[in-house]
C-alpha cells in the first residue's frame, strides 16, 4: 500500500476503506493491529514512520493524543495505523507483532491471547503475499509466487482458519512472503469459529501480492 496518488492503487484503497467500514459496523470492544515485526509482542509500540520507505509521514495508532517522539512501529503496523488515521477510526486500538522466526505454535497462541482481551475483539492483520510477482522475476519462481498467493487468497475466501494454518511454510519462505506468521495469529484468534468471508481485492500492482479480505463471525 502507498500514500501516493498512483492510480494503480485505486482499487486497493476502495477495498481497504470498505473493509474498515465493515470493522466499524461490527462495533468491537477493541481493534488489534497485527503484523510482522522484529519481535513477538502482545502489545507493540504505538507510533511509526514511513520515512524509510520514501514517504515522510509519522503515524500513530488512534487514541494517542500526545504520542512519543520516537517512531518504532514496524512497517506492517505503521501502514495499519495510517489506514486507521485516514479512515477516522475512533474506537480503542492496540497492536501486536510477530517475529519472522516465531514458532508456528507461538503464533497461534498469540492469536488466542489476543482474542481473549475482550468480549468482542477485531483484528486488522497486515500481511503481504509474495514480493516476487513482477514480470522481471524468473518465470519458475514467479509461478511459485503466484501459486502461493493463490493458496492464500483461497484460504481467505473460504473463511477457514485451518486453511491458513495449512499454508506451505517452505513455499512461503521460498517466495519471500512475510505474512504467513501473522496469518497464523489470525487463525489462532479465530480458533474453530465459523466465518462469512469476502475478498475485496486480489492483485499485485507492484509485483507484490496484495489481498484485502474481511471475515465476520457467524453462528
Amino acid at each position: 500500500m502507498a500514500v501516493s496518488d498512483d492510480r494503480r492503487l485505486d482499487d486497493v484503497r476502495v477495498a481497504c476503506w470498505s473493509a474498515l467500514d465493515d470493522l466499524r459496523a461490527a462495533s468491537p470492544d477493541v481493534l488489534v493491529v497485527v503484523g510482522p515485526g522484529e519481535s513477538t509482542a502482545d502489545e507493540a509500540a504505538r507510533v511509526g514512520s514511513l520515512a524509510a520507505y520514501g514517504v515522510d509521514v509519522t503515524v500513530a495508532l488512534p487514541g494517542d493524543e500526545a504520542p512519543p517522539a520516537e517512531p518504532n512501529l514496524p512497517l506492517s503496523v505503521s501502514v495499519g495505523a495510517w489506514l486507521l488515521q485516514r479512515g477516522g477510526w475512533d474506537g480503542p486500538v492496540t497492536s501486536a507483532t510477530v517475529a519472522g522466526d516465531a514458532g508456528d505454535g507461538d503464533c497461534v497462541e498469540l492469536g488466542r491471547r489476543i482474542a481473549g482481551r475482550a468480549d468482542r475483539v477485531a483484528l486488522l492483520v497486515m500481511a503481504d503475499g509474495s514480493p516476487l510477482r513482477a514480470d522481471t522475476t524468473p518465470r519458475e519462481l514467479r509461478a511459485k509466487a503466484e501459486s502461493y498467493d493463490a493458496a492464500l487468497a483461497g484460504a481467505l475466501r473460504d473463511g477457514d482458519p485451518q486453511r491458513l494454518l495449512d499454508l506451505d511454510a517452505e513455499l512461503s519462505a521460498e517466495v519471500g512472503s512475510p505474512g504467513r506468521k501473522a496469518l497464523r495469529v489470525l487463525a489462532g484468534a479465530a480458533d474453530d469459529g465459523l466465518f462469512d468471508a469476502e475478498v475485496g481485492y486480489d492483485g499485485a500492482p507492484y509485483g507484490v501480492g496484495y489481498l484485502v479480505g474481511v471475515w465476520e463471525r457467524h453462528g
